[in-house]
């Protein structure tokens, strides 16, 4: 029998949906799963955007362009000035979803053994697309007792070699939900000026950020407007994970002829994701506002319900809608199956995603676990309760 080849032997498995199959058999068994593990917003999406998708008048669904429609940019232009980010059409590359902007991103910035600088823990799926492009990714540790603040500049700087690459930033923060402010973005900023790095920013919550805090993009920076690669998506901002719409930005012309020729080569970006994006722009600010204030709620009531639980803590994030939290157990991969093979409370269990995967090293995040507060404030309350529940009397409980 052939052998895979060696990407394909190392390639990891999503930290957020490698306990699926067993969450899956765990419903077949009649147990109702309160799912933190994923960020799926179960807010409503915008309607005029689902209605222009409806009513699109289409009698042959055609090949786009391989930058996105011309139309679709020159929205994305407006969206992007109502939040200080001047842009032209020509700067912008429609993708298949954020992914396959990172995976851009990867492909035409960075060689082979060439390292990218994350703060750690970071986004699990930035894993594969290293492993894609044969880059290495070197992290700079946070620390849950501060609420994964950006780490002193002067970490990134001893970790910085020849072969450092790029800085990548996730803004506001996903696994942590830390929102980095203008300061200490200028911080990276002078970091990529000195050593002529790349700076990469996934700002795909750019909607979410709490407690009277502004999002300041990458895109503001000036001192680098060549050095700055934006990537983006549709997907949380109007709870439209499935429309697979994201974009590569940079005011680099010759990074965007390479990434235009890597467009050219898959065709183009979706076309029935472009009819619904394009219309989701004009969304009103009241739609955000009203699920800003929502998340608020979700976050708030989150936060407060597993600080309760002996031997928990849990940070207040300040961006996006997840959170890191500590737990009293001696293997968080273990944990978080055995909530899903060996318990439940009242036929109800929680699935948490171990953090494990969003480490360079397993051992990391073997007492942590990514959790979500996409789930209405009843549920979370009903979650936290089965969390409590399970830890009363999970075998592996470290005090």
């Amino acid at each position: 029998m052939p052998k895979i080849s060696h990407k394909g032997q190392i390639l990891p498995a999503s930290a957020i949906r490698k306990l699926v199959p067993f969450a899956d058999a765990a419903k077949q068994n009649g147990i109702k799963i309160y799912h933190l593990n994923i960020g799926q917003p179960d807010i409503e999406t915008p309607v005029e955007a689902v209605n222009a998708l409806r009513n699109a008048n289409m009698k042959v669904v055609e090949y786009t362009n391989s930058a996105g429609n011309l139309s679709y940019r020159k929205k994305l232009c407006e969206y992007y000035s109502r939040h200080n980010i001047q842009l032209t059409p020509d700067e912008i590359i429609v993708t298949n979803g954020g992914s396959e902007a990172l995976q851009f991103a990867f492909t035409v910035c960075l060689n082979p053994g060439d390292e990218v600088l994350i703060p750690e823990p970071y986004y699990t799926n930035y894993n594969s697309f290293a492993i894609q492009t044969e880059t290495v990714i070197k992290t700079i540790p946070s620390h849950i007792e501060n609420g994964f603040a950006l780490p002193p500049i002067e970490d990134f700087e001893k970790a910085i070699t020849p072969k450092t690459k790029a800085i990548m930033v996730c803004n506001p923060n996903n696994p942590t939900g830390y929102l980095y402010t203008k300061e200490e973005l200028h911080i990276l900023a002078s970091l990529a000026k000195k050593y002529d790095l790349f700076l990469f920013a996934d700002e795909v919550y750019r909607e979410f950020c709490y407690d009277g805090r502004k999002h300041f993009s990458v895109m503001e920076l000036e001192e680098i407007t060549q050095n700055v690669i934006l990537l983006d998506s549709v997907s949380k901002r109007y709870s439209a994970c499935g429309a697979r719409v994201g974009v590569f930005i940079s005011k680099n012309k010759e990074v965007m002829a390479a990434a235009m020729r890597m467009a050219q080569a898959r065709l183009c970006p979706p076309y029935f994701g472009q009819i619904f994006a394009e219309a989701a722009v004009d969304t009103p600010d009241s739609y955000f506002e009203k699920v800003a204030k929502e998340y608020d709620l979700r976050r708030r009531t989150l936060v407060e319900e597993v600080n309760k639980i002996e031997g928990c803590f849990c940070p207040m994030p300040t961006g996006a809608f997840y959170t890191m939290i500590s737990l009293p157990v001696d293997d968080s991969d273990r944990f978080c199956l055995w909530l899903l093979q060996e318990f439940n409370f009242n036929g109800e269990t929680v699935m948490l995603a171990p953090a494990t995967g969003f480490y360079s090293s397993p051992e990391k995040g073997r007492k942590q676990a990514r959790i979500t507060y996409c789930l209405k404030v009843e549920d979370l309350k009903a979650a936290c309760k089965c969390l409590a529940e399970a830890l009363k009397i999970y075998p592996g409980r470290q005090i």
